[in-house]
């Protein structure tokens, strides 16, 4: 299958129905949770969509990345985690009804903020000998199209059709989950013999802004006094970004092999610190549940 039906097709699709999914999982609740509690929610805000593209500027000239794969790296600090940072939340028995306004608030700016900052972001870049030209009108189109629309979309289909939603939200996301693992499977496969030859350079760049940006939004979080349930969503909310959204804009809008491998890489990598997060926060339970097996046995 040609890369081109892949990043023009299957990805979009995928990253509609993912966003129309959290859109039916959003309610008014949730945004009225943020009149109720702004502190932590502008924190969160603050930290994704500043302090983070900061830290991702400082990894990428630690690294001395090439100037396509610093692209990329930084289109992720700009697309903040959306459905897989609220399970990962609330697997890590975060606050997940924080996590879940940040999604709603995201899903509102983030089709605006992503295209402003990527393009302060790539002039930065092209102060070298390559330039990189990027759209920003037709980035903030085609994010309200297949991020902002479908939100909305959801949520007025769980606002008016509630049945409805509750039959279909399940299944909705069980599409979006196989479409996004067909999409990432497809576009690895399309990729591969780049991927391989960028996976050595890229590795540690990954794990280091991942860990880092992990680091930053707990302590951040403990600065402020937020008690430790919401520690670990702003934890999870910076840490790990939206892989799908900065595929759609590296791979869909600008068609960059280089840049969709950042993106491609950090998905999967990032999901090792996440795993590990999980396991630890659980281990009383895990740890429970063995002594439990060993007395039964």
């Amino acid at each position: 299958m040609q890369a081109t039906l892949v990043s023009q097709v299957f990805l979009p699709l995928a990253l509609f129905i993912i966003m129309l999914s959290v859109g039916m999982s959003l309610t008014i609740k949730d945004f009225q949770r943020v009149a109720a509690h702004p502190r932590a929610i502008l924190l969160g805000v603050v930290t994704q969509l500043i302090c983070l593209p900061l830290l991702g500027w400082v990894v990428v000239q630690l690294f001395g990345l090439p100037v396509l794969l610093a692209a990329g790296l930084m289109i992720l600090t700009l697309a903040p985690g959306g459905a897989t940072s609220n399970a990962i939340t609330l697997l890590s028995r975060g606050d997940t009804a924080l996590s879940v306004s940040l999604t709603a608030v995201n899903s509102l700016i983030v089709p605006f903020t992503l295209p402003l900052l990527a393009l302060l972001v790539f002039q930065g870049l092209s102060m070298g000998p390559m330039s990189i030209e990027f759209p920003v009108f037709q980035a903030i189109q085609q994010m309200l199209l297949i991020t902002l629309l479908p939100v909305c979309v959801g949520m007025l289909l769980g606002h008016f059709f509630p049945v409805i939603n509750a039959r279909l939200q399940k299944t909705c996301r069980s599409l979006a989950l196989i479409l996004m693992l067909m999409t990432v499977v497809l576009l690895v496969v399309t990729s591969w013999e780049r991927l391989v030859l960028l996976l050595p350079q890229l590795a540690l760049p990954v794990l280091t802004l991942v860990l880092a940006a992990m680091g930053l939004g707990y302590l951040a979080a403990r600065f402020f006094g937020l008690p430790e349930p919401q520690r670990i969503t702003l934890l999870v909310e910076v840490g790990l970004q939206n892989a799908g959204t900065a595929l759609l804009v590296t791979s869909t809008l600008l068609k960059s092999p280089e840049m969709s491998a950042s993106a491609l890489v950090y998905g999967v990598l990032m999901q090792v610190p996440a795993l590990l997060l999980i396991g630890w926060r659980n281990r009383q339970i895990f740890s429970r549940h063995w002594q439990r097996e060993e007395t039964v046995s």
